[in-house]
């Protein structure tokens, strides 16, 4: 039970309070320790240090981590004490990252065949010059990959759900399924105060 606690995710925020990376409750307990990281409530943004912290009773429903002479609460976000950049972070062009940006759905029927069922297309096909990029592939059942064969969907008379773009999603916090509620309180934060390129 400990171990799956600590697995859980945890939000790093820098030290400007942006999302920077997700990490297990493990890490962030050792970032918390070493005095680089803060926890930080998100019930009222107060910052705790390790001997703040530990002092805290969980309560009813918390999610705690036992030691031998208290409980400690599970810390949901940090925030590190050092570290202002934002890195930039590009979604990886893979296979996975494709049936999730597609939702593991056929672009061009719509339908959810299971994973072993769907293919990736490319829209305008390698025989025609496509190429293997974000804009120009999509994942297609088996019967909507094999009657669109060489053509572009334009010749085959097959229309896209939606046109393939790169996604936009941040991949550190894509990679975690287990979603945290209080996380939504610093990603609408960092979509209003975060600089936008020129």
């Amino acid at each position: 039970m400990t171990t799956k606690v600590l697995q859980r995710p945890t939000l790093i925020l820098n030290r400007n309070w942006q999302p920077v990376n997700v990490a297990p409750v493990a890490r962030a307990l050792v970032l918390l320790w070493n005095a680089s990281a803060r926890v930080v409530d998100p019930a009222d943004y107060q910052t705790y240090t390790w001997e703040d912290w530990s002092r805290l009773c969980p309560k009813d429903g918390d999610r705690f981590i036992q030691a031998v002479r208290f409980r400690m609460r599970v810390p949901e976000v940090i925030t590190l004490t050092g570290y202002d950049r934002l890195p930039a972070a590009a979604v990886t062009f893979s296979r996975r990252n494709i049936f999730k940006r597609d939702h593991y759905t056929c672009q061009y029927c719509g339908a959810q065949p299971g994973m072993d069922e769907l293919t990736l297309d490319h829209v305008v096909p390698r025989a025609q010059g496509g190429q293997s990029r974000w804009d120009n592939c999509v994942l297609a059942c088996m019967a909507c990959n094999k009657r669109k064969a060489d053509r572009t969907p334009e010749q085959a008379k097959m229309r896209l759900k939606h046109t393939p773009v790169q996604p936009t999603w941040n991949p550190r916090y894509a990679a975690h399924d287990l979603r945290i509620e209080s996380w939504s309180k610093f990603f609408s934060e960092a979509y209003w105060n975060v600089a936008l390129e020129k």
